[in-house]
């Protein structure tokens, strides 16, 4: 199931288990998962992408033993909210992903996820190189709170 609809989502979700969140870019994917009261999004690892397959394993590998039941996959919308070519290609992966990974999937708005992840690596005074290392989970890890921070909301209105 592929779904724009946070609620859909939050509908498709067995309790008790947690979700990742991902930043898919055209070299790496950034991984973050919640914990099982899905409160808090925890900045993971980085998956050097290869090809879909390798990266479908390396990911279907992380979700299983962390026992992940969906994923919020960041949307890279322009900053007027219009979705252009980046859109199209998290779209697709999206598509091919679920078509290998049997989990709900639904779409976060990205826009400045990156600028926020690179703010908070500079205050933490990393390296530039470490920066590197770190940016795209620390991205996927605010994709995911901002995800995660409006399903709390759903559920206590």
């Amino acid at each position: 199931m592929i779904t724009d609809d946070l609620a859909e989502f939050a509908g498709a979700l067995p309790a008790g288990r947690a979700v990742a969140g991902l930043d898919f870019g055209t070299k790496t994917i950034g991984v973050a998962v919640s914990d099982r009261l899905l409160s808090v999004a925890t900045p993971l690892e980085t998956v050097k992408r290869k090809k879909f397959t390798a990266d479908a394993a390396a990911l279907s590998k992380l979700f299983s033993h962390r026992e992940i039941a969906g994923i919020v996959l960041g949307l890279p919308r322009n900053m007027d909210g219009s979705e252009g070519p980046r859109c199209q290609s998290t779209r697709s992966f999206a598509r091919n992903l679920a078509s290998v990974i049997d989990l709900p999937v639904t779409f976060w708005d990205e826009r400045l996820s990156t600028v926020a992840a690179e703010r908070s690596l500079l205050e933490a005074d990393a390296s530039r190189a470490k920066r590197a290392e770190l940016i795209d989970n620390v991205a996927a890890g605010y994709i995911l709170q901002g995800a995660l921070d409006r399903l709390r909301h759903m559920r206590q209105t």
